[in-house]
């Protein structure tokens, strides 16, 4: 047995570079290698492409990266994990199935685990009487919205990961498990913990440090306060965890590669995301952030140790996405002389053009791009004088309506300009309506949700 696991963390998102997990692998003498691609849209988005297409509803990069890296992580003893099956990990798990018999990776194992997607289960579980309360608002009218809901995933623990990696496999593939359950799991298999109270400090360990590394380059040097600090962010070194049996470890990165590993980078993303930093709940466990004690260990080095922590929660997280109308945008950009002025002037035209096309509208927004679009009437307008000289404004426009067809009066509007607006406006492509999928965040008894494994193989 090992006293020592370690993990890369292989992704933060969907979207992420996967240079730095290449890197990691080829070079980091990993023992796992960990992929988070998905954040709360995210399910409600793929479950739109899984209803126009069966086979669609996981993160391609998922099954990119896999069949990128599968042959590497063979050679080197390396499994992989992640939870970019999204909302549909059977068919991500054949692809990567599939792809491993491209390859000759005979006897490959994928272990597909399942069971976080509840949409067809919101029913029973209101006739059992779950409120659905509304974790951001306070709304119990979950019936308002039923009929527009277009997904339902609960955060599951690393219970089915775990299960995966027991029976063999090589690469794990999960839908909505938290995103620290990818690097939870591995280490309740390595070290045989049980999920009773002489383990609770260790898995509230695990929990923290995958908290630490699960956004990847979030901990190495990316969004750092010290960002100009930091030494070749564009070949940023992904983390690695050196976990200990004890339940201590060591936050480091690859020799050489960008970014910076010290006590502050560890502090800043482990704040991230966060509300109560002594009740970090999670479906594992509940982990408590002023326990832990930080101290640095070398160059690019941080040793973590002493975290405490309570039981799993009672009640898991449950997502759910529904329909919410549409959203009308416009860009275009007008140039010096007087650019502020014909924004203005380009905005007043819109809304006469709103009015003459019948827009109705439940939201209109506008944004000056170079003035106020990231702060909006929170940032105070330069003095007239300065206003007057800038060289370039943008204006931005967003309409919320009920219906696409409202929603694209908005795109006719900003072609108006095109003619109707102020000379020397520049514009890009129009842009085409788009759905809205708001998010109902609620809690639900843990019996409700019932993980499942399977293990296909190459």
């Amino acid at each position: 047995m090992k006293d020592t696991i370690r993990l890369g963390a292989g992704s933060g998102f969907w979207g992420d570079g996967m240079d730095p997990a290449v890197e990691l692998l080829r070079e980091g003498k990993l023992d796992y290698l960990c992929f988070d691609f998905l954040a709360e849209l995210t399910m409600a988005l793929l479950q739109r492409q899984k209803t126009k297409n069966p086979q669609l509803g996981y993160v391609p990069d998922a099954v990119q990266y896999m069949k990128a890296l599968m042959p590497m992580a063979r050679d080197r003893g390396t499994r992989l994990v992640s939870n970019g099956g999204g909302v549909n990990p059977r068919a991500a798990a054949q692809a990567m199935v599939a792809d491993a018999r491209t390859l000759g990776l005979a006897g490959t194992k994928v272990a597909l685990v399942e069971g976080d997607d509840l949409l067809d289960k919101l029913d029973a579980m209101l006739a059992a009487g779950v409120p659905m309360t509304n974790m951001d608002t306070g709304s119990n009218d979950f019936a308002s919205i039923r009929s527009r809901v277009v997904s339902a995933n609960a955060y599951t623990d690393s219970t089915g990961l775990v299960e995966g990696l027991s029976g063999g496999a090589d690469i794990v593939v999960a839908g909505r498990v938290s995103d620290n359950a990818v690097y939870v799991g591995p280490l309740v298999h390595e070290f045989g913990w049980q999920r009773d109270a002489a383990h609770i400090d260790r898995i509230a360990s695990a929990i923290t440090l995958g908290h630490i590394v699960e956004c990847a380059s979030a901990c190495t040097g990316g969004m750092s306060s010290r960002f100009a600090d930091m030494p070749h962010m564009g070949r940023v070194g992904f983390p690695i965890v050196e976990f200990q049996r004890d339940g201590s470890a060591v936050v480091t990165k690859v020799p050489g590669s960008g970014g910076k590993v010290d006590p502050f980078t560890i502090k800043e993303h482990l704040v991230y995301e966060i509300g109560n930093p002594r009740n970090y709940l999670m479906p594992d466990g509940i982990a408590d952030f002023t326990s832990l004690a930080l101290r640095e260990d070398g160059a690019d080095r941080v040793h973590v140790s002493g975290v405490r922590g309570k039981a799993a929660p009672d009640q898991l997280k449950l997502v759910i996405g529904y329909q919410d109308g549409w959203i009308g945008e416009s860009l275009c950009f007008f140039p010096w002389p007087h650019a502020y002025a014909r924004a203005v002037k380009a905005r007043e035209t819109m809304l006469e053009r709103f009015e003459r096309l019948g827009l109705k509208a439940d939201q209109i927004h506008f944004d000056f791009v170079g003035v106020n679009t990231l702060h909006g009437p929170g940032a105070p307008l330069p003095e007239d004088a300065a206003l007057e000289n800038l060289n370039e404004v943008g204006l931005r426009c967003a309409v919320r309506t009920r219906t696409a067809e409202e929603a694209d009066k908005v795109r006719r509007a900003a072609t108006h300009l095109w003619i109707m607006g102020p000379g020397g406006t520049s514009f890009g492509t129009p842009m085409k309506a788009r759905p809205v999928v708001s998010l109902w965040p609620t809690l639900i008894p843990r019996e409700f949700v019932r993980q499942t494994v399977e293990i296909l193989e190459a």
